[in-house]
C-alpha cells in the first residue's frame, strides 16, 4: 500500500511539473484571409463541424487542449492540418486541396481519434458523399 502511494505520488508529481513545459499552448487564430468559393452554404457548414477544428484559422480549442501532454499532440495536428489544407487562407497556394475528397471518400478524414472526441464531426454517408463532391468540384487534381 505504501509502495502504490509513493508510485502515484511520483506520477501526480510528473504530471504537475509537465504543465510547467511551455508547449502545446500556441491557442491562436490568425484572421480568416480568404475562404473557398463554397458551392453553397450547406457545404460549408459540413467542413466546418467536420474540418474547420484543425484545417481553418477558426479552431475551438477544448479545454484539454491546455492540458500536457495532451496539449501537445492537439497543438501539433492543428499545426499539421493548417500546413496540410487550411479553408481560412485560400488567397495562398493550397497545394493539398486536390486530395481532400479523395481523403474523405477513403475514411482517412476526419480522423477517427478527433471523431471520437467531437461526436459532432460524425459525418453519414450521404453527408460525406456531399462534401467529397464539393471538394472533387472546387480543387480538381
Amino acid at each position: 500500500m505504501k509502495r502504490a502511494g509513493i508510485i502515484g505520488g511520483v506520477v501526480l508529481a510528473v504530471f504537475a511539473l509537465l504543465q510547467l513545459v511551455p508547449l502545446g499552448r500556441n491557442h491562436t487564430n490568425p484572421p480568416v484571409t480568404q475562404e473557398p468559393p463554397w458551392p453553397s452554404p450547406e457545404v460549408r457548414a459540413l467542413a466546418a463541424r467536420a474540418c474547420f477544428d484543425c484545417h481553418s484559422n477558426e479552431t475551438k480549442w477544448p479545454w484539454y487542449a491546455s492540458v500536457a501532454p495532451v496539449s501537445w499532440l492537439v497543438e501539433h495536428h492543428v499545426e499539421e492540418g493548417r500546413g496540410e489544407l487550411n479553408f481560412s487562407r485560400f488567397d495562398q497556394p493550397q497545394r493539398h486541396a486536390k486530395d481532400a475528397a479523395e481523403e474523405l471518400s477513403e475514411g482517412e478524414m476526419p480522423m477517427a481519434g478527433y471523431v471520437a472526441l467531437h461526436g459532432e464531426a460524425r459525418l453519414s454517408e450521404a453527408e460525406k458523399k456531399q462534401l467529397a463532391d464539393a471538394f472533387a468540384a472546387m480543387f480538381p487534381k
